[in-house]
């Protein structure tokens, strides 16, 4: 067997050569991180929805609309009371009475406790039996991570979900943005007179002890941002400070010129799982850390306008 031998350029040394093949490997093009931005633009039309008009609600504020689409599948009596309250005008010129640093903001009738003044209604119900959870065989898209508040949580029809291993239950989670119906003690003396939605850091505790019907889908800036309470629970202390609600309609209701349309990236869809395993390993290159990992209430529901 003969030993071959090989002669290296005058003044190289095998240093030089093995870190200028080092450089040479780092210089190489290597794949660029994707942002959620990239992985939107390679989804297919097929993978996002129109909202159902006869399930969205639009919340109208002196300073702009509330977009909320609601879940029949998971709050069907409540959707429905909801909706024939919208109908009946019940929420017009009512106000928001309470936002909740961290929390939640929450309208109603300011006049609720006084009979001879509280607004009234002849077709909405005042109360209703709780709908928090339901049947688990339907659309799930589980998350790969481990949840404190249930076995497994996930996506349905849109909406952020938590699943019950053995007892087969599934139901909506209190994440951001996410719509409510305010309730006293007894579990049946809500019904969609008063409604919250979730501002704050997703406060899982609620999950199963308030109904939650629906979720915003845009303008939830309006809600977020708006002058916290300083009574108690973050309720208003004076009528002056109260946000007026202009009117509540069911989008099926208003004229389609004045609508807005709006796509939501169906989170059944293959694109939906890559913005679920790109919010868990952020690779851009401003991230020195990725966490590997994700909790549902940061998988966030990619909206957009639709353009005809």
């Amino acid at each position: 067997m003969r030993c071959r031998s090989f002669h290296l350029p005058s003044g190289v040394s095998l240093l030089v050569i093995a870190a200028l093949t080092l450089a040479a490997l780092g210089a190489s093009e290597k794949p660029k991180a994707k942002s959620m931005a990239d992985v939107l633009a390679e989804s297919k039309s097929s993978e996002w929805r129109e909202l159902d008009p006869e399930n969205t609600i639009y919340l109208e504020l002196m300073n702009g609309r509330v977009v909320i689409e609601l879940a029949p599948r998971f709050a069907p009596q409540h959707v429905a009371n909801v909706k024939t309250l919208a109908r009946e005008h019940y929420y017009d010129g009512l106000s928001i009475l309470r936002c909740q640093d961290n929390y939640v903001v929450q309208w109603g009738d300011p006049n609720a406790e006084k009979p001879e003044l509280k607004r009234q209604f002849t077709k909405g119900k005042a109360t209703l039996a709780p709908e928090f959870d339901g049947e688990s065989k339907v659309p799930f898209t589980k998350l790969p991570d481990p949840d404190v508040y249930a076995s497994e949580t996930g996506f349905c029809d849109g909406f952020p979900v938590a699943r019950d291993k053995k007892s087969r239950k599934m139901w909506l989670t209190h994440c951001y943005g996410m719509v409510g119906a305010g309730r006293d003690v007894p579990l049946d003396s809500g019904g969609g007179r008063e409604l919250y939605v979730v501002i704050g850091h997703a406060p899982r505790h609620l999950d199963r002890n308030v109904t939650l019907l629906g979720r915003v889908v845009q303008g939830m800036e309006l809600l977020s941002s708006l002058r916290r309470g300083t009574g108690p629970m973050g309720f208003y202390e004076k009528p002056e400070e109260y946000t007026p609600i202009k009117a509540m309609r069911v989008a099926a209701d208003v004229p389609e010129s004045e609508r807005t349309m709006l796509e939501l990236l169906r989170t059944d869809s293959p694109t939906f799982k890559r913005v679920i395993e790109n919010r868990r390993n952020r690779r851009e290159e401003w991230f020195a850390m990725s966490a590997g990992r994700i909790e549902i209430g940061n998988v966030p529901l990619p909206v957009r306008t639709v353009r005809k």
